[in-house]
């Protein structure tokens, strides 16, 4: 059974990570797809293509609301709308042996600070800002934005960013409920190595396969889910929070 036939799902951040595994966990299940980043898309477009999915690449800079705004025109001209809208952008720590390597508060740059608030939660609001108006339209959607967690030096403004998130997620889905879009928070399932990250890293922890379909799963998440921080157990989305 494919769970997506005919979807149009927006994934940004897509380009490599867990982004791209995102985007290719929806292909299998038939959706149509539109991947964003401000990074190149050749590649995993060209992967989505050869899985004979239907796929729109936008190059946006999530943090630039003309761009976001942009992007989001083009997915709703070339598809009519969109049903899914997955907040995966962002800026992590490259964890080594799990510690990683930024500095800490008292001597971190305010603009690598800003730079990482920006994106993150910056970039969900404004793709979330620009997909709403159009689920409402419809009377339906998903939107789903990353968890995420961490410790020690250097992880607070991930950390808070990924906080945040889930703050803005259980406002958000207030204002939305009668409008019957369903906003998530999703935890990734824990701490992923993805192909830019330190190679002893990349030995000693999962990459994205640990996610497996939870995405898909957060994507037909019913009403009463919306808000709330969620996780897949047992092979089972529950609420986490």
């Amino acid at each position: 059974m494919v769970m997506m036939q005919e979807k149009v799902v927006f994934v940004t951040g897509a380009a490599r990570g867990i982004g791209r595994y995102i985007a290719h966990t929806f292909a299998r299940e038939g959706a149509r797809l539109a991947v964003a980043d401000i990074e190149s898309l050749d590649n995993v477009s060209r992967e989505l293509r050869e899985m004979e999915t239907d796929v729109l690449a936008v190059n946006a800079d999530v943090r630039n609301e003309a761009q976001v705004q942009a992007a989001v025109d083009r997915v709703v001209g070339a598809y009519g709308h969109i049903d899914v809208l997955v907040n995966n952008a962002g800026i992590v720590p490259h964890f080594a042996w799990g510690v990683p390597r930024w500095a800490p508060a008292k001597s971190m740059e305010k603009d690598f600070w800003d730079r990482v608030l920006d994106t993150n939660l910056g970039g969900a609001f404004l793709c979330t800002k620009h997909v709403l108006p159009h689920m409402e339209r419809r009377g339906s959607g998903h939107v789903i934005s990353l968890h995420g967690g961490g410790s020690g030096i250097g992880a607070a403004p991930y950390v808070v960013s990924k906080e945040a998130i889930r703050v803005f997620t259980r406002f958000v889905a207030e204002e939305e409920r009668e409008a019957n879009v369903c906003i998530v928070c999703l935890s990734p399932g824990g701490a992923i190595a993805t192909e830019d990250a330190p190679e002893e890293a990349r030995q000693r922890m999962p990459g994205p396969e640990l996610a497996s379909n939870r995405f898909v799963l957060a994507a037909a998440a019913p009403i009463a889910m919306s808000g709330h921080l969620l996780d897949l157990r047992e092979g089972q989305l529950v609420i986490a929070d």
